[in-house]
């Protein structure tokens, strides 16, 4: 007989049906009349419930049947006459596939610290929560597939392996097949790149936007979706070391379209999740965050604020003259901290916040500068309970302001040529941003650290599983 799946089981009005199932038990009671069995497939939340009869099953029969068995159930699909659920099986059949150790499997019928289950990432999938979670992940990448297939963007794999650095800001894995004991170095005491796999110094990219620029010069709109990796001392909840980046680049988009896009894309993922991830996000709701739904809701009710950062400045400067205390000062050209960005989205705004035109100086290379000298075109999704979930920019297109800009922050200019040339040979306008997957999941699913979005979180001293 061929398997169904329990989110189809729990759908099926085929009662009296014989139907068989395969899954996990997470709970096991009963008396010596009757055992309940709550088995998960992973497919949905719920459980389907397994009725064995002490007429058909024995204590014996029921030994390895232990919470975090695998179980094969054949039986008949009836109606429940229990609550929470509209059918049950009544087992005629059970085959344990795979015994679980109650001595010694970890995830018994208990609560488990988030800390705890971080330690056994191998089996955190088998659990409620992180089912959820990792369903919710997986709806939230096709949602961002289908938005811009459907758009008439295209999909581009930027390269995972790379000689340049997208931010400047040198914080990257380096990537190399050299002894590692017995390097050769230069009279300056520099490492000799010529026998190293690459011939020059290599790394994990840390974005893959300049290659996502040049592929809009000609295919016009297109978005990558990849790993990006940043060698970054930050033990928050907010970091992590290799994450998954959504980057859309658009030709002829200035920075007013880049802002549409930006609403439109986060509102449309926010409105994916409410659709189609209704009971893993109500599990969340009721669980970790009773305000979820209201503030996915919320999300969804008004058009974003479109703020320029030296006006979110002076509403920041106004909340301080007037009693309210940051951990961080703020002032023009400061970069903005998580707590003053949540400011202007809870407390002032209550609503998100789009903040343009920031200090050149605190803003990578390749952001168009604006016309007073000081300021350019970048621009900053920012989100209650997270701060920043988007960032990005209309780039610069001219030439000589973008070489003035590289030689000023000092880009060795060896690693950028391929990357000038796009602004020699037919330039236009375009800009794009960058959607951090796990900052856009954090908000979705209410979780509070970033190492519980991501199956197996990369942070500092942490390379487990």
């Amino acid at each position: 007989m061929a398997r169904i799946k329990i989110i189809d089981a729990l759908k099926s009005d085929a009662l009296g049906s014989d139907v068989n199932i395969k899954g996990w038990v997470r709970t096991r009671r009963g008396s010596k009349q009757v055992t309940f069995i709550a088995l998960n497939d992973g497919s949905t939340i719920r459980n389907i419930q397994v009725v064995a009869d002490s007429d058909k099953f024995g204590e014996d029969d029921l030994k390895a049947v232990t919470t975090g068995a695998c179980l094969s159930v054949t039986g008949k699909l009836v109606q429940s006459q229990g609550q929470g659920q509209s059918v049950e099986i009544q087992a005629d059949k059970i085959e344990v596939l795979g015994a679980a150790d109650p001595n010694t499997y970890p995830l018994q019928k208990k609560g488990h610290s988030m800390e705890f289950l971080r330690e056994i990432a191998h089996l955190r999938p088998r659990t409620n929560t992180f089912g959820a979670i990792f369903r919710i992940r997986h709806n939230m990448a096709y949602a961002i597939h289908k938005f811009f297939h459907d758009r008439g963007f295209f999909y581009f794999h930027a390269p995972i392996i790379t000689a340049s650095d997208c931010e400047g800001a040198g914080q990257m894995f380096q990537v190399t097949t050299l002894n590692l004991y017995d390097l050769k170095k230069d009279q300056q005491g520099a490492i000799i790149y010529d026998g190293d796999f690459f011939g020059k110094q290599a790394s994990l990219t840390v974005s893959g936007q300049l290659e996502g620029e040049l592929a809009a010069m000609g295919l016009g709109a297109i978005y990558t979706f990849g790993p990006t990796f940043r060698a970054e001392n930050s033990n928050t909840p907010r970091h992590l070391a290799e994450f998954w980046m959504i980057e859309p680049e658009v030709a002829f988009n200035e920075i007013t379209e880049n802002m549409d896009l930006a609403e439109d894309f986060i509102k449309y993922c926010v409105k994916w999740a409410l659709d189609y991830c209704g009971d893993d996000i109500r599990f969340l709701n009721d669980m970790f965050d009773k305000e979820l739904i209201a503030r996915l809701e919320g999300v969804l009710k008004e058009p974003f604020v479109r703020l320029a950062y030296t006006e979110g400045i002076r509403i920041l400067e106004d909340a301080v003259a007037k009693g309210h205390k940051f951990e961080f000062p703020i002032f023009w050209g400061a970069d903005l901290a998580a707590e003053h960005e949540r400011y202007l989205v809870e407390d002032h705004f209550k609503r998100p916040v789009i903040l343009t035109d920031y200090p050149k100086e605190i803003k990578a290379f390749y952001m168009k500068q604006n016309e007073d000298g000081k300021t350019v075109r970048a621009m900053d999704v920012l989100f209650p309970k997270i701060g920043e979930i988007i960032g990005g920019s209309e780039r610069e297109a001219d030439y000589d302001k973008l070489l003035t800009r590289i030689k000023e922050m000092n880009i060795p200019m060896k690693d950028m040529w391929w990357y000038l040339d796009t602004r020699k040979f037919g330039a236009c306008p375009h800009a794009g941003f960058g959607l951090g997957f796990e900052r856009l999941l954090l908000f979705v699913t209410g979780m509070n650290n970033i190492r519980d979005v991501i199956p197996f979180p990369r942070t500092p001293n942490n390379a487990d599983f």
